[in-house]
């Protein structure tokens, strides 16, 4: 896997992930930028989040689950000094579908943080990350 971060003008960079697709991210305007992206820091929490969510829907879907909804909402807490790792990221999964198992909803959070999300076990390294869900029938 490879990326290329260049930079713009002031703190504002263009990141290109090697599959050819590009994001903007910026810093905030105390510290020289404008607002133009997200924040490297908020780009990881959403990579976790966007991992997480890849593995749930496939472990859901591999279990003939009828999912037709999923969000994933993310809250993080960044330590005071430097570097300002995460140290609590909680993600609470929003899973809409028609009949729905919630042991099959429980299993894929469950398998997704405990073994297949790699954001989520390399972030928990220095962040205590926890779960939860809610299941919304159609």
């Amino acid at each position: 896997m490879k990326a290329r971060i260049k930079w713009v003008e002031e703190t504002t960079m263009l990141g290109e992930a090697g599959s050819g697709h590009a994001v903007v991210m910026d810093g905030p305007p105390e510290h020289g930028g404008r607002n133009l992206g997200v924040r490297p820091m908020e780009m990881l929490l959403l990579g976790m989040g966007g991992c997480t969510e890849f593995d749930v829907l496939h472990i859901l879907k591999r279990a003939r689950q009828q999912v037709t909804g999923c969000v994933v909402e993310l809250e993080a807490e960044r330590a005071e000094t430097d570097p300002k790792v995460f140290t609590r990221i909680h993600a609470h999964f929003v899973i809409t579908g028609k009949g729905l198992s919630e042991k099959h909803v429980a299993r894929a959070v469950s398998l997704s943080a405990e073994k297949y999300c790699s954001a989520s076990l390399m972030l928990g390294k220095t962040a205590e990350i926890t779960h939860d869900y809610e299941i919304r029938d159609e």
